[in-house]
């Protein structure tokens, strides 16, 4: 009875401190919006009335389906750092929505593709462009998103927007085709996984800052300070959702090994097998050049990662990254603007969703 007592208390426990930490991300979220809301709310309402009339269309096909997609617009944290950054030099202009615009398109575009590529049936709990239609409907949405996120690229009357939104679409694409090919080729290395996501995440957040500097006229100083705080986001941003996947749904929304399933092996179990030796090391590194994986098999990676201390490995990276990011904004004077973008990376970090 004891035992059971026992086992009992610290299934509450556990529980409890799932619910506490559910509770305190939902606060700080809270936080963050309101703060959002004070400071570029407006801006936001502007932004968002311009993405829903640029995508405007007479076919009610593709209406229908832009109306569905843009009912769930996600956290929008792009949108924002392309406002914040301009607000920095200025205030927010004409240029500034116009790519702020264009970049939010053209990650929702790369986000359409890869439903494609990955058969996702899901997205940001909603069904999936491509579950709800087909592959035809959702590649040629994706098209028309990437054609209209030019074509806005274009109206911020500013060249190095439009070169830097052709560079990046570029730059996605080569970030992922070098994500499967490092997952097919089975390589376990920490210098690749940080090339890929630099390529495939941190160049979208990076040039997101580079363009709110562009559309106020940011000299070439503080155009490198702002690039860098947000390529230090951005992996920031990509390892936080990394990390999701050694834990269970009923935390983060997301189930247990889904990027393992997929062959990518990120950064808490590269930790792992890359700083190990032992005899479990080889039994993993076997594992990881297997072409699939049981439930069971993933379950021993992600315990092995948790044991080693791949999590611990990964939120201290992050914490590095935060003092680089930090280091690039000091060339600002403190002000609202500064504190806010210091913030979001703090929520980024922060975030259990």
């Amino acid at each position: 009875m004891i035992k059971l007592l026992r086992k009992f208390n610290i299934k509450i426990a556990i529980f409890c401190s799932i619910i506490t930490i559910f509770v305190l991300n939902i606060i700080k979220a809270m936080d963050i919006r309101e703060s959002i809301k004070k400071i570029i709310g407006v801006e936001m309402e502007n932004f968002n009335k311009a993405l829903y009339d640029t995508l405007s269309s007479d076919n009610a096909l593709l209406k229908s389906v832009v109306d569905y997609y843009l009912q769930a617009k996600g956290k929008q944290i792009r949108p924002m750092l392309v406002i914040l950054s301009s607000r920095l030099f200025g205030e927010v202009n004409d240029a500034t929505m116009s790519a702020a615009v264009a970049v939010e398109l053209l990650h929702n575009a790369s986000l359409i593709h890869d439903d494609v590529v990955d058969s996702s049936p899901l997205r940001r709990g909603r069904r999936t462009v491509n579950n709800i239609w087909d592959n035809r409907v959702a590649v040629l949405v994706g098209d028309f998103f990437v054609s209209t996120a030019l074509q806005s690229a274009i109206k911020s009357n500013n060249l190095n927007t439009v070169s830097l939104i052709a560079a990046l679409g570029k730059e996605l694409a080569t970030g992922e085709i070098d994500q499967i090919e490092t997952a097919d080729s089975h390589i376990l290395d920490e210098n690749r996984y940080f090339s890929v996501i630099k390529q495939k995440t941190a160049s979208l957040f990076s040039s997101c800052m580079l363009m709110g500097g562009y559309s106020n006229g940011a000299d070439e100083q503080q155009l490198n300070a702002v690039e860098l705080f947000g390529q230090k986001l951005g992996l920031c941003f990509q390892i936080k959702d990394d990390i999701f996947d050694y834990f269970t749904d009923d935390v983060v929304g997301k189930p247990t090994g889904s990027d393992l399933k997929e062959g990518k092996v990120s950064l808490p179990l590269l930790y792992a097998i890359e700083s190990n030796n032992d005899e479990r090391n080889d039994e993993m590194r076997a594992l990881l050049m297997k072409q699939s994986l049981t439930d069971a098999e993933i379950a021993l990676l992600v315990d092995y990662a948790k044991e080693k201390g791949g999590i611990e490995y990964a939120e201290k990276t992050m914490q590095r990254l935060k003092t680089e990011a930090a280091g690039a904004l000091e060339i600002f004077p403190d002000s609202d603007i500064k504190e806010m973008l210091m913030k979001i990376l703090d929520y980024i970090i922060a975030r259990n969703y």
